[in-house]
């Protein structure tokens, strides 16, 4: 299919992009936009050049499909086609409607004018995936509106609406109605009026107070960019086109540019960025199988989970239907979504009566009947398997057929509780993770007998309610809570050994865990992974606990669950949140090690970090070979979104691969000679092995 159109109107060449879903710039566009640029300039009836994109979409920037090819790079790049446009004999204006960011909003520069619809949306967010704009964006906008309105633009990366910047010289005109015959009619008033040739390159670029202010900007920045390069390079760059002439500006830009580029930290977010999309796409699903119609939804249990969830879907307009088995505890759920509406309308983020207009949607209810019409339900109760048999025996009596049955289970064999109901294939696993309507990942638990039109609904929804969806086979815990355990049991055996809970927290949370693991234990709950460690215990009764698990079943028998107690691993003044050290702890643990024999040694920071970071990667190792997880990928997508591990290290397998997969099978095998318990953890899995020997990566 043509990437570009070409067609002559009233004297005018039309150059229209069509590269879907975004109009990437991909090298066939840029070849054809030069080629284009390079027909009328030889065809004596054209006086003028028209370059525009679809009614949503003028471009969103590079094609993410050709990242990691040669592609990227060949010519013509984009700063050839942004010369070639520049320097065009013949008037070039970029009509512009839709999304216009990264280089689709540097190749609008580098025309001669620009038209827009008031509703287009610009962006060079270049820094959201670690880089500044590197086609002379950092050089041009400056130029066009000013220092201060560009650098905000380029440092956030967010995006800016087309009439916030009419008193801008960046738009020639506004066109109300059709876009193209706008843009043709202006290009006759440009002919017919002789206008020159207008460079961006070539305006002037001033500020009363430079150095204050740059001063003043790298402070700011500095101070919360923290481990992210990028944002203090924008400010560089924006800085040279004070500097510097524009020629010497795009050489500091590009300088700038090609460091991020191979830097640690760009090549993280960019394969963040990249597995984000990867993790819509199911795998082994049919061809036909379309979504099915979801346009109300039933919510079982008003705790902080399922009113979490509830606001979600109201948050996206769909009605929510929230059951409760006592009316004290659907008052609770309702005055806890009633709250955060009213919050949000008090911080100006939601006007009053779109909260109202909102919660209106809500209809609590203390009948399974009320869910009859419901076409997707979300169970949201106690983890018992006892509590959901009962739950889903009950849906499985009142719901309409087709309707999707989905289980928010962290833990539980959702094959089983498919099993409770005469609808296996409706059933699904959809695990949010707390608080629900803040964090982004969803876990989308696909059955052995889960049918492909439920889980492309689900991940359909997932996007609805603005969640990351990534599909897991059934397991203990899945992907996430799978491998937590590893981790934590590695945190655990380590303060047997000799560190303490503040350094192994510490050591973490500098390499950039959002919080380490007994912070997380105390925030989520201590209890939980008690009840878990109790209920395996019954079922399995011959089950060995290691001694580091009876270690944190001893603080459990003491009631200190966590936050909710003011008690856990740390104490917690007077319901505040900050962690403060407990001798009470040290003199636990202290006694723990003499009654297991445990000696004490010093355990450096390095050691903690590898030890709990290597035990991801290898049970992550063992869930993609298993098939849980569909890509390694969707494995750091988990991680990052759902357990706080740092976007800037790309993942737990994105990590290993960029420290190589030989040396952390040789740290393990270290790990396991040191292990008094026999180092049966610390075994490679297979497919680690595998692919170090291999000199492979995972991704």
């Amino acid at each position: 299919m043509n990437q570009i159109h070409f067609e002559k109107q009233q004297g005018v060449a039309v150059i229209r992009l069509d590269n879907a879903p975004v109009n990437g710039l991909s090298h066939a566009v840029r070849k054809g936009i030069v080629d284009g640029i390079c027909q009328a300039e030889l065809d004596q009836e054209i006086k003028a050049i028209i370059i525009i994109g679809s009614q949503n979409m003028f471009s969103g920037g590079a094609d993410i499909r050709e990242f990691g090819t040669a592609a990227v790079t060949a010519k013509p790049n984009l700063l050839n086609v942004i010369d070639i446009v520049e320097t065009s004999t013949k008037p070039v204006i970029a009509a512009i409607s839709g999304i216009c960011m990264g280089g689709g909003l540097e190749l609008s520069l580098g025309c001669h004018f620009r038209v827009v619809a008031s509703s287009a949306q610009l962006a060079l967010p270049e820094v959201k995936i670690g880089l500044i704009p590197g086609a002379g964006g950092t050089q041009r906008l400056p130029r066009i509106i000013g220092v201060e309105a560009a650098l905000n633009m380029i440092v956030s990366g967010e995006t800016v609406r087309a009439e916030m910047l009419q008193a801008t010289p960046l738009f020639d005109e506004f066109i109300e109605g059709d876009l193209l015959a706008g843009a043709i009619a202006f290009a006759h008033k440009v002919v017919s009026e002789k206008r020159s040739l207008k460079r961006v390159r070539d305006l002037k670029v001033s500020h009363p107070k430079p150095e204050a202010f740059f001063m003043f900007v790298r402070n700011s920045v500095g101070s919360v960019s923290k481990n992210y390069p990028a944002p203090l390079k924008c400010v560089e760059a924006v800085q040279a086109c004070l500097t510097q002439s524009f020629e010497d500006g795009m050489q500091t830009e590009a300088r700038l540019f090609g460091e991020l580029y191979l830097g640690g930290e760009s090549q993280a977010l960019r394969h963040l960025f990249l597995s984000e999309r990867n993790a819509a796409k199911v795998e082994g699903v049919s061809p036909a199988a379309k979504p099915r119609n979801v346009s109300s939804i039933g919510i079982i249990g008003a705790g902080t989970m399922g009113s979490g969830i509830a606001i979600n879907f109201l948050l996206a307009g769909i009605p929510v239907t929230m059951l409760e088995s006592k009316q004290e505890a659907l008052d609770r759920g309702v005055k806890h979504i009633t709250d955060y509406f009213a919050d949000r309308v008090a911080k100006r983020k939601m006007k009053a009566e779109k909260a109202q207009t909102l919660v209106a949607l809500l209809t609590p209810s203390l009948s399974y009947e009320d869910l009859a019409h419901a076409d997707l339900v979300i169970e949201a109760v106690f983890e018992s398997m006892d509590v959901k048999k009962t739950v889903f025996e009950k849906l499985d009596s009142v719901c309409k057929p087709g309707a999707i049955l989905a289980s928010n289970t962290s833990t539980l064999d959702l094959n089983q509780i498919a099993s409770f109901t005469n609808r296996p294939q409706d059933v699904v696993g959809a695990h949010f993770f707390s608080p629900a309507n803040v964090m982004k990942l969803l876990e989308v638990v696909r059955g052995a007998k889960t049918a492909d039109d439920v889980l492309l609904t689900i991940m359909q929804l997932a996007k609805k309610i603005k969640k990351t969806a990534v599909i897991s086979g059934v397991c203990d815990g899945f992907i996430g809570n799978r491998m937590i355990a590893g981790y934590s049991g590695e945190a655990g055996k380590m303060l047997e050994e000799g560190a303490t809970v503040q350094q192994i927290d510490k050591a973490l949370e500098k390499f950039g865990m959002a919080m380490g693991p007994f912070r997380m234990g105390d925030l989520a709950g201590n209890d939980i992974g008690w009840s878990i460690r109790k209920g395996i215990t019954q079922q399995h009764p011959n089950y060995v606990w290691p001694s580091s698990a009876l270690l944190a079943d001893k603080l459990c028998e003491l009631g200190r669950f966590g936050q909710k107690t003011g008690a856990g691993w740390y104490s917690y003044a007077n319901g505040k949140r900050d962690p403060l050290p407990d001798s009470a702890v040290e003199a636990l643990v202290e006694a723990h090690r003499k009654e297991h024999g445990i000696p004490a040694r010093k355990i450096s920071n390095t050691e903690i970090v590898q030890r709990c970071i290597f035990a991801l990667v290898n049970e992550g190792a063992k869930i993609l070979e298993e098939g849980i997880a569909q890509r390694a990928s969707d494995i750091d997508i988990v991680y990052i979104y759902g357990y706080g591990f740092p976007p800037y290290r790309g993942g737990p397998m994105f990590y290993a691969d960029r420290v190589g997969l030989l040396i952390v099978q040789r740290a393990m095998e270290g790990f396991a000679r040191n292990d008094k318990t026999g180092g049966a953890s610390w075994v490679p899995a297979p497919l680690l092995a595998r692919l170090s020997s291999d000199d492979k990566t995972f991704n």
